[in-house]
C-alpha cells in the first residue's frame, strides 16, 4: 500500500459461541477501516464450559480447524499485523492452557485473553468509529443523527459487556486509550480510557440456555428463571453505570443483529440491512416473543437466523427485550461493527499495540 497512514491488519475475535475475522485496511487520520475479508463461523468454543469449567476437546477441534482456514486468508491478503482476543469461553476455562498451545501451533502467537473491560473498551472503538466520523448522521434510514452519550452492548455467548461514554474516541487521538484496554476493579466494573464507564456482567446467548433452557421451546418457568438472572445482572449494571444519561444505545454482536434483521422482516441476513438499523422496543419485545414459542424447527425455518444460532437466539434476545425495557429506551440502534472492528483499529498505526503475523 503506497499510503504510509494505511495498514493492512488481520482481527481475530474468539468469543464463546463464534470465531470472526476481518482483515482490513486502516486509515487513523481518515477515519477508515475498510474490509477486504470479513468471514464469522460458528464454532461454539464455550460448549459445556458454565457445566464443566472447562473447554470441550471437540469445541476445541472445530476452533483450531477454522483458524487454519483464518491463517490461509492471512497470508495470501499479505496482512502486516494479527492480533486474535479471546474472550469469555476462555476466561473461565480450567483448560485455557490447552487453548493457548494451540493456537500458537497455528497462528505462532498467543491469544490475548482479555477481561471484560479490554472487552467493553474494544467493542466501543469499534462501535462508535463511525459514528465519531459522522455516520450517526445517517443512522436509522431517516437522516436522524445518533447522539451521544451513548450506551454500547455487546451480548455474547458468555457474558454482555456495557460501556457508556460519549463518541469521538474511535476515530481520533483517543484511539488508543479506548484500544489500550481498561482497569477494573475486580468486580466485572470499571473506567475504560479515562472517560468510559464499563462494566461485564455473565449473562450471554449460550450461558442463559444451557443454564435454563431444559425444554424446546422453553417452559414459561424457565423463561421466568432466565429473566430473573438478567435483571439481577442488569441492576449491578444500573448502579456501576450512569445509564439514564445515555441518549443512545448501540446493540452489537450476532444475537442483536439477528434480532435485527427479524424485526425488518428480512428473509434473508442482510448486512448492510442491519447495519444502523433503528429498531423500537415494542419490535424487539414482540419478536423475542415470538422465537421463545417457536420450536427449534420453526426458527430453523427463519432465513435470517444462521443454523448456528438456532438454538440460543431465544435467549439473546430476551436479554436484549430486557435491557430495553429495564432501562427505558424506546429504541436501538444495531451495529455490524463491534469488537473486531475495535481490534482492527488496535492494530492502526500508532495504536501501540501491533503484533506481527
Amino acid at each position: 500500500m503506497a499510503d504510509p497512514g494505511r495498514r493492512r491488519v488481520a482481527a481475530i475475535d474468539c468469543g464463546t459461541n463464534s470465531l470472526r475475522l476481518l482483515i482490513a485496511d486502516v486509515d487513523p487520520a481518515r477515519g477508515e477501516l475498510s474490509d477486504v475479508h470479513r468471514r464469522m463461523e460458528i464454532v461454539r468454543l464455550g460448549q459445556g464450559v458454565d457445566a464443566t469449567g472447562r473447554l470441550a476437546p471437540e469445541a476445541m477441534a472445530r476452533t483450531f480447524g477454522v483458524l487454519r482456514e483464518y491463517r490461509r486468508l492471512i497470508e495470501e491478503s499479505g496482512a502486516q499485523a494479527v492480533r486474535l482476543v479471546a474472550t469469555s469461553a476462555t476466561r473461565d476455562a480450567s483448560n485455557a492452557a490447552d487453548f493457548a498451545r494451540g493456537v500458537r501451533e497455528i497462528l505462532g502467537q498467543d491469544p490475548e485473553v482479555i477481561d471484560g473491560m479490554q472487552e467493553a473498551g474494544l467493542s466501543f472503538a469499534g462501535a462508535t468509529a463511525e459514528l465519531a466520523a459522522g455516520a450517526g448522521e445517517r443512522a436509522g434510514r431517516g437522516g436522524r443523527p445518533a447522539e451521544p452519550p451513548f450506551l454500547v452492548t455487546d451480548i455474547g455467548g458468555g457474558s454482555t459487556e456495557f460501556v457508556h461514554g460519549p463518541a469521538g474516541f474511535a476515530a481520533g487521538g483517543g484511539l488508543a486509550g479506548i484500544i489500550g484496554g481498561a482497569a477494573g476493579d475486580g468486580r466485572g466494573r470499571g473506567q475504560a480510557g479515562g472517560r468510559l464507564s464499563a462494566i461485564s456482567v455473565d449473562i450471554g446467548c449460550v450461558r442463559l440456555t444451557e443454564r435454563h433452557f431444559r425444554t424446546d421451546p422453553p417452559a414459561r418457568d424457565q423463561i421466568a428463571a432466565a429473566t430473573a438472572d438478567i435483571d439481577a445482572a442488569l441492576a449491578v449494571v444500573a448502579g456501576a453505570l450512569p445509564v439514564t444519561s445515555a441518549r443512545t444505545l448501540v446493540g452489537l454482536a450476532g444475537s442483536v443483529t439477528t434480532v435485527t434483521a427479524l424485526a425488518l422482516g428480512l428473509p434473508r441476513y442482510d448486512p448492510a440491512r442491519v447495519h444502523h438499523a433503528r429498531i423500537t422496543a415494542r419490535r424487539v419485545h414482540e419478536v423475542t416473543t415470538a422465537l421463545l414459542a417457536e420450536s427449534h424447527a420453526e426458527r430453523a425455518g427463519r432465513g435470517a437466523i444462521h443454523p448456528g444460532r438456532v438454538d440460543v437466539i431465544g435467549a439473546g434476545a430476551l436479554i436484549l427485550d430486557r435491557i430495553m425495557s429495564r432501562f427505558g429506551f424506546a429504541e436501538m440502534v444495531a451495529s455490524e461493527h463491534d469488537i473486531l472492528d475495535g481490534i482492527a483499529w488496535s492494530l492502526a498505526p500508532g495504536a501501540g499495540t501491533s503484533r506481527r503475523p
